[in-house]
């Protein structure tokens, strides 16, 4: 491994110029080795036959929806999935503590 003559003698600015070009060249050089790992291994996949999404599938499936599992009876736009902090209106009518919760339940 090259180095230089005494890195005791050379100035702050001279050793942090050459960190600075050592770190880059080491992003450098690790970006170039996943390349190519990258490109060894589409080659086997395709020479075996197979396309990535084959092996790792399409990527990042969208998130579904929560069913609703409360509901208002006197009106049925006031819903609540039961995630997340308890809606107003059900906050509201459960305060006075006559009404529970568990008589929303769909």
């Amino acid at each position: 491994m090259a180095r230089p003559a005494n890195l005791e003698n050379m100035s702050y600015a001279d050793l942090s110029q050459m960190q600075a070009r050592i770190e880059r060249l080491k992003v450098e050089k690790q970006n170039a080795e996943r390349d190519g790992l990258r490109q060894r291994i589409l080659a086997m996949v395709k020479e075996q036959g197979f396309e990535m999404s084959d092996l790792f599938g399409k990527g990042r499936k969208a998130k579904g929806t929560v069913a609703v599992k409360y509901r208002d009876p006197q009106n049925p736009e006031n819903t609540w999935t039961g995630r997340g902090r308890m809606p107003r209106w059900l906050t509201a009518v459960t305060k006075g503590g006559k009404v529970k919760k568990d008589d929303f339940l769909i």
